[in-house]
């Protein structure tokens, strides 16, 4: 079981409200280390500086999608393993089933709940304390 308050999770979304959802709901949590950024390009720099955790990422990005950072992450010698959750705005059977083939861990359907959020990334990291 992974300590809540020590858990380091980057967040990488191109909508600055959707950051600060995601953010908050990490907060609710109890996740205070979170490192957020509006472009995929961007993770990849923040990846190649620090270790984390879980990286949640948006699916529909411009320049450089949520699948290409998934598979950039998936290449990536220290980063490789961590769990990596994908946000959509779509519940595309074929998405799902493309983002499962490149490693995803889980995926969360955007708008969503504290809860809901909770319950995906508990199913990959096992329960928060």
């Amino acid at each position: 079981m992974p300590q809540a308050s020590s858990f380091r999770v980057l967040v990488v979304d191109d909508q600055h409200s959707m950051r600060g959802l995601t953010r908050y709901s990490l907060g609710q949590m109890g996740v205070a280390n979170v490192v957020d950024v509006s472009s995929a390009q961007a993770a990849v720099d923040e990846i190649g500086k620090a270790q984390f955790n879980l990286i949640l990422s948006d699916y529909n990005m411009p320049e450089m999608s949520g699948m290409d950072l998934l598979k950039t992450v998936r290449r990536h010698p220290t980063h490789s393993k961590v769990p990596f959750i994908m946000l959509t705005g779509q519940g595309d059977k074929e998405l799902v089933t493309e983002a499962a083939k490149a490693g995803v861990n889980n995926y969360v359907i955007k708008p969503f709940t504290v809860d809901v959020l909770r319950k995906k990334i508990e199913a990959v990291v096992g329960a928060l304390t």
